[in-house]
């Protein structure tokens, strides 16, 4: 019973040791690609936020120039290359060149925009875009490809959960988390909304610095539900 006891013990203490190593390996990787002349297309993909299907298709079309290793079917993209693809398509070149969390805010309330924006600024982790519509929530996250989405519930145009159902359908804004902030709606919103696909809700009014420390659980992988 002893033994089995310190076993379970070691077990834990392992399972944090490879936790702690498998984070600094992703932070090493993603250090990595900013300092890489050539990528394959798998990280092609993590750095423009698509999937790697997409990346081939347009490899493969023309639109993603590159080269193939002599001898195999390996694909291989210039770092020059990768750059003009990004300009092209109007992928920022942040992820190339910055570590910085990427925010886009939605809502309508101009006040609220300006708060979250000022103060993910002065933080400094940060680099921020917003949208008063869903619509706009949309174009901006194809565009910015942000790391997480803070999204009012109710919009001029469409709710919530139409937002989240569409970021959730596509197959290049997977990696998207979303944070609902509203004060208006009830249980059965919220539940709805997480089941669309949110990951958390935080009722207004809120305290800023409670959110933007959600906002890293959240993006970091820390969060508990």
């Amino acid at each position: 019973m002893w033994l089995g006891e310190c076993r379970v013990v070691v077990d834990s203490e392992l399972l944090e040791v490879l936790c702690h190593v498998l984070k600094f390996i992703k932070e090493a990787f993603v250090s990595n690609l900013r300092h890489k002349s050539v990528f394959t297309t798998g990280e092609v993909a993590e750095v423009c936020r698509l999937s790697q299907q997409t990346i081939i298709r347009c490899f493969d079309s023309g639109q993603l120039e590159g080269f193939r290793v002599p001898g195999s079917k390996f694909r291989r993209i210039p770092r020059d290359k990768l750059k003009k693809f990004m300009r092209d398509h109007e992928i920022p070149l942040d992820s190339l060149e910055s570590d910085k969390i990427k925010v886009l805010v939605v809502d309508d309330d101009p006040d609220i925009v300006e708060l979250f924006i000022d103060a993910l600024s002065r933080d400094g982790r940060f680099e921020t875009r917003s949208a008063s519509t869903g619509f706009d929530a949309g174009v901006e996250a194809n565009k910015f490809r942000p790391d997480i989405v803070v999204l009012d519930y109710l919009l001029p145009d469409i709710n919530g959960n139409v937002v989240c159902r569409t970021i959730r359908q596509s197959d290049d804004l997977q990696h998207i988390r979303i944070l609902i902030i509203s004060g208006v709606v009830n249980k059965s919103e919220v539940d709805a909304l997480l089941e669309a696909g949110a990951d958390d809700f935080i009722k207004k009014p809120f305290n800023i610095e409670t959110v933007i420390g959600r906002i890293v659980e959240l993006v970091q992988g820390k969060a508990k539900k």
